[in-house]
């Protein structure tokens, strides 16, 4: 999944912009999660408000927004900034291991000991690239093209490639792009594929060979031009669309496959398309109706809280009747 979160195009903009960098700060140098999650959880409200917001107080109205966002918001309303966010701009350290978590396969904790050892920038990283893995390599080599947001429309492309080329491969797979792009995003960070095959359940040995034969088959053709990682079941790499009789190149995009037991697939592609927010809710909603829910399966709680088998899901609608919640499309599950 990328690290890059599709920027909010609203009238609020300013607002949720300074949440998202503070979210990012919480997680990144202070690695509060908490904070992270209701920073994010704010923002993503606030994205959604139709009207421009004037005051903290009308902000806390909003479900996610507490006494501290709101008063956040009217520092910011008022004087156009935040001292919070200039003192983190301004700290070396902060802003140093913020800038190093861009680059794909720097976590948190590298980027801190990066730091330590006086590697702050790109330039930095460069001179120390041995000392890089291969996935921060790869990182560092493709930094700008992975920087850029990925258009809807070049998204559009790379799904029809792909669903095209696994049909040549077994016309048997099933196959979703997943992530923001499915809930209608204009944008997106990376491309998250979700593979199955009738052949493999939960029950069956495990078939590496499933997820192999795409990959190798999409790398025939110079659209995967890196691999990050190859598991049994999840791929992590790099692609490229063939520009074709067009001037400009395309540039290389993070790509992660993941090969999911047909029986399991629906959860998956639910877990996958999120948003996380939507994700909370509809698990919370589940247990409520005596269910627990994740990313493989649905199953009912008995008495005790235990739970049992899971049960049968043929398509997200399934899930969404087990727990007796209106279906929701995925572009109207941004929360």
């Amino acid at each position: 999944m990328s690290k890059r979160k599709a920027p909010q195009e609203t009238l609020n903009e300013g607002i949720t912009d300074f949440l998202i960098e503070l979210a990012n700060y919480e997680r990144n140098v202070n690695r509060a999660i908490h904070k992270y999650n209701a920073y994010r959880k704010a923002a993503s409200v606030i994205a959604k408000y139709p009207d421009k917001i004037k005051s903290g107080a009308e902000a806390k109205k909003l479900d996610g927004v507490g006494a501290k966002i709101a008063e956040k918001i009217d520092e910011f309303l008022t004087t156009g900034k935040l001292r919070k966010l200039e003192k983190i701009r301004n700290d070396d350290t902060s802003s140093s291991i913020n800038f190093l978590t861009r680059v794909t396969g720097i976590g948190p904790a590298a980027a801190r000991k990066f730091v330590e050892e006086g590697v702050k920038t790109l330039e930095d990283l460069k001179k120390v690239e041995h000392k890089l893995n291969h996935h921060q390599q790869i990182g560092l080599k493709y930094f700008e093209d992975f920087e850029k947001r990925i258009p809807r429309a070049e998204m559009e492309k790379m799904e029809k490639l792909i669903l095209a080329e696994l049909e040549k491969v077994d016309p048997e797979y099933i196959g979703t792009i997943c992530g923001s792009y499915r809930r209608g995003a204009e944008s997106s960070g990376d491309i998250d594929i979700l593979l199955t095959h009738p052949n493999f359940t939960s029950q069956s040995e495990k078939q590496p060979r499933l997820l192999h034969a795409v990959v190798e088959h999409l790398e025939s053709l110079n659209f995967i031009t890196d691999t990050l990682s190859k598991g049994d079941t999840k791929f992590m790499g790099v692609c490229q669309l063939d520009c074709g009789d067009e001037e400009e190149e395309y540039p290389h995009r993070r790509i992660d496959i993941r090969l999911i037991p047909k029986d399991q697939y629906y959860c998956g592609v639910l877990y996958f398309t999120g948003s996380d927010i939507f994700n909370k809710n509809m698990r919370a909603h589940a247990l409520e109706m005596g269910f627990t829910l994740n990313e493989y399966t649905i199953r009912p709680l008995g008495v005790t809280g235990m739970a049992g088998e899971p049960l049968l899901v043929d398509s997200e609608k399934d899930i969404f009747d087990y727990i007796q919640w209106k279906y929701r499309e995925p572009k109207d599950r941004s929360e």
